[in-house]
């Protein structure tokens, strides 16, 4: 679901830098997403109809048909270097200021 949302997003995001830039005629690079659920990334590339996925049903066609297209990618991370928990968790001092550091926030 939060996969949904990121992708949402994003896309609007990208959307709205290419208006910014005026570029409608040319191809903007596709958009990167890091996440550390693999059975996310998973669910996007894989065309099979999951059982225990029925209640994200169409959340999970329309990420799987960015994916399909182009526009998405999907790249594991592993939780261990996922700079955006520095914004979602609380983590140990020092964790969190190389977070912190990595987005160039000081």
């Amino acid at each position: 679901m939060s996969l949904t949302q990121a992708t949402k997003q994003a896309i609007w995001l990208h959307f709205l830098l290419s208006e910014i830039m005026d570029r409608q005629d040319k191809k903007l690079p596709s958009i990167t997403i890091f996440t550390d659920n693999q059975g996310c990334i998973a669910l996007a590339h894989n065309p099979e109809n999951h059982a225990p996925t029925k209640h994200i049903h169409i959340q999970h066609h329309f990420v799987r048909e960015q994916v399909e297209g182009g526009e998405l990618s999907l790249e594991y991370t592993p939780t261990g270097v996922m700079v955006a928990d520095c914004l979602t968790k609380a983590l140990p001092r020092e964790k969190f200021v190389q977070y912190r550091a990595s987005m160039g926030i000081y």
